[in-house]
C-alpha cells in the first residue's frame, strides 16, 4: 500500500471535482445541438446542389430545344412571307402561282403544328424554371438556417471556452504541489475508470459512486495509517477517508 499525505490525498477530490466539470464542458462544447443542426444541414444543402445542378441540364436543354423550335417556326414564317410577296407581286405566272399558293397552304399548316411544338416547349421550359427557382429558394433558406445555427454555436463555444479556460486554471491551483506519484496514480486510475478516479468516504459510505465494501475491505480501511493510499477492490479507486 502506498503513502502520501493525508491533505493530499483530500485535495485530489477538489482536482477530481474540476475534471469532472471539465469532461462535462467539453462534452457539451462536442454535443452541442447546433453541430447536429449544422451537420443535417449541410446534408440538405448538398442534396439541395445536386438537384440545382441536373435542373440547371434540364433547363438549360429545354431553352436549347425552345431556341431550335422557335428557329424553325421563324424559317417557316420568313419564307411563306417572301413567297406571299413575290406572289401578290405577280412574280409568278399562273401555273407557278397554283403551286406556290399550294405551298402557302402546306407551310401554313407545318407553321401551326411548329407554334405547338414551341408552345408545348416554352410551357415544359417554364415549369423546369419554376422548379430550379423552388430549388435555389430552399437553398437560400438553408443558408439563413446555416447561418442562424453558426451564430448560435458560435456564441455557446465562447461561452464553453471562457469557462473552459476558468475551470483549468482552477484545476492546475488545486493540483499544484501535490504529491506527483500520487497525482500520477490518479491519473492512472482516471483512464482505466471513464475519467472517475477518487471517491470520498465516511465510515462505510462512498461518493459520488456508491460501493458495496465487503468486511475485509472496511477493517483494512479502519487499520491503515493516516497517509496510507486506499484503494477499492472494484476498479481500484482512491478512496479518501473524510472523518478526523
Amino acid at each position: 500500500m502506498s503513502t502520501a499525505p493525508a491533505v493530499d490525498q483530500r485535495r485530489l477530490l477538489d482536482v477530481q471535482a474540476l475534471d469532472t466539470q471539465l469532461a462535462k464542458l467539453a462534452h457539451a462544447r462536442r454535443s452541442h445541438p447546433s453541430l447536429a443542426t449544422l451537420t443535417e444541414l449541410a446534408g440538405r444543402a448538398e442534396d439541395l446542389r445536386r438537384s440545382a445542378v441536373l435542373a440547371e441540364s434540364v433547363v438549360k436543354d429545354h431553352r436549347r430545344a425552345v431556341a431550335k423550335a422557335e428557329a424553325d417556326v421563324e424559317q417557316v414564317r420568313e419564307r411563306s412571307t417572301r413567297d406571299r410577296g413575290r406572289l401578290d407581286a405577280g412574280a409568278f405566272n399562273a401555273k407557278d402561282s397554283v403551286a406556290v399558293i399550294a405551298e402557302l397552304e402546306s407551310l401554313a399548316r407545318r407553321q401551326s403544328v411548329l407554334e405547338d411544338v414551341e408552345i408545348e416547349l416554352m410551357e415544359q421550359l417554364e415549369t423546369a424554371e419554376g422548379e430550379l427557382d423552388a430549388l435555389r429558394q430552399q437553398m437560400a433558406a438553408i443558408e439563413s438556417d446555416v447561418a442562424t445555427a453558426t451564430a448560435e454555436r458560435d456564441a455557446a463555444f465562447a461561452d464553453l471556452d471562457a469557462q473552459l479556460a476558468d475551470v483549468t486554471q482552477r484545476r492546475a491551483v488545486a493540483a499544484d504541489g501535490i504529491d506527483e506519484s500520487l497525482l500520477a496514480l490518479y491519473q492512472k486510475v482516471r483512464t482505466l475508470n471513464s475519467g472517475l478516479a477518487v471517491l470520498s468516504i465516511r465510515g462505510t459510505r462512498t461518493e459520488p459512486l456508491h460501493l458495496d465494501l465487503s468486511l475485509s475491505e472496511v477493517a483494512a480501511i479502519k487499520a491503515a495509517a493516516k497517509d496510507a493510499v486506499i484503494r477499492s477492490e472494484e476498479d481500484g479507486y482512491i478512496l479518501v477517508r473524510l472523518e478526523d
